[in-house]
């Protein structure tokens, strides 16, 4: 028995067995509605992948499923404990169709089939010049979509199937947790605060707008006021800083101790003279420019990514005097 579906028989000798219990996916899954819920493949690995096995076959792998019924019926989960191999009758002779791969599950209390069985199987499609995927029996979930050309056989050499196979595995998870990306991504979430994962991005269902919102979690804002290191040739007045979302901003005001510096010409403080550090964790990621000054003349300093903060350049009478407020302020990226 590789296909097991749990509550689906009850009794000897083919009843619902304890691995059956262990193998098949059991707990509230995703809902859809008050008793009804999101069937789909169960995420791990690469659950029910299909694969060429042979000209016309095509082999699907183990992995577990929910299969919904009707909202009488409920869901079922379902578990493929060893590969299915499936064969693909030859194409039509003059146009080209689409069968489908399914999870079935054959329940003779709801539906006519007089048996009780989960299975995995192919549903053939209509040959057409432009054909459609095959619509699906009551109790299925589409793993997959095979293309078959016209006149496909084993003796024309068979289906490519690099070509053929089309993924239409959609996911579930349990309830409250992330429906992974899948096939069919547009789908009406069932409650406020439902997540799903698309291409990376996380999404959540707003009930009152009735759409998939991009998720932007609060953001946590630190602020700062002691940990900057001035220099011994620099007084500290004040220093403040905030960070968040990976952005960090620091306001700065420091007295210049000593005698006047003159600064030549060329306007460049040589060497660059150290104002303080930075402390860990609230450096850029790379170097930053600052601008400076103390209202008579002004400069500009730069603050590296191991935290030093330097004065470079100064303009405005050329000097740098012990009495004034040097004012400098940068918003930037943090490492």
């Amino acid at each position: 028995m590789t296909v097991r579906a749990a509550w689906l028989l009850t009794g000897p000798p083919n009843g619902q067995t304890r691995t059956d219990t262990r193998l098949a996916p059991l707990g509230t899954m995703t809902p859809t509605g008050e008793l009804t819920t999101r069937d789909g493949v169960i995420a791990g690995g690469a659950p029910l992948l299909a694969t060429g096995a042979g000209t016309m076959q095509v082999q699907i792998s183990t992995g577990r499923a929910l299969v919904q019924g009707t909202t009488a019926q409920g869901a079922y989960p379902v578990a493929v404990t060893a590969p299915e191999t499936l064969t693909v009758t030859d194409g039509d002779a003059q146009n080209p169709r689409i069968d489908s791969v399914v999870l079935r599950v054959y329940d003779g209390l709801f539906d006519a089939s007089g048996s009780t069985a989960a299975t995995v199987e192919l549903v053939k499609g209509a040959p057409a010049p432009s054909p459609v995927e095959p619509t699906l029996p009551a109790a299925s979930l589409r793993l997959w979509s095979i293309t078959v050309p016209a006149g496909v056989s084993a003796g024309t050499g068979g289906i490519t199937w690099s070509s053929a196979l089309a993924d239409r595995r959609r996911y579930t998870a349990s309830y409250g947790g992330i429906i992974p990306r899948g096939w069919g991504t547009n789908f009406t979430g069932a409650y406020d605060g439902q997540y799903r994962d698309i291409d990376g991005v996380l999404e959540r269902w707003n009930a009152a707008t009735s759409t998939w919102q991009t998720y932007r979690p609060p953001l946590l804002v630190e602020s700062a006021t002691t940990g900057f290191t001035v220099a011994t040739t620099y007084t500290l007045n004040s220093y403040s800083a905030r960070r968040t979302g990976g952005i960090a901003t620091i306001v700065l005001e420091v007295i210049r101790k000593g005698t006047q510096l003159d600064v030549p010409a060329a306007e460049n403080v040589a060497p660059d003279e150290t104002i303080g550090t930075v402390p860990s964790g609230w450096r850029p990621f790379a170097d930053v420019e600052l601008s400076a000054s103390d209202g008579f003349g002004s400069g500009a300093a730069r603050l590296n990514t191991a935290g030093l903060l330097a004065l470079r350049t100064w303009s405005g009478g050329g000097a740098l005097r012990n009495d004034r407020n040097i004012r400098t302020s940068a918003t930037y990226v943090l490492a």
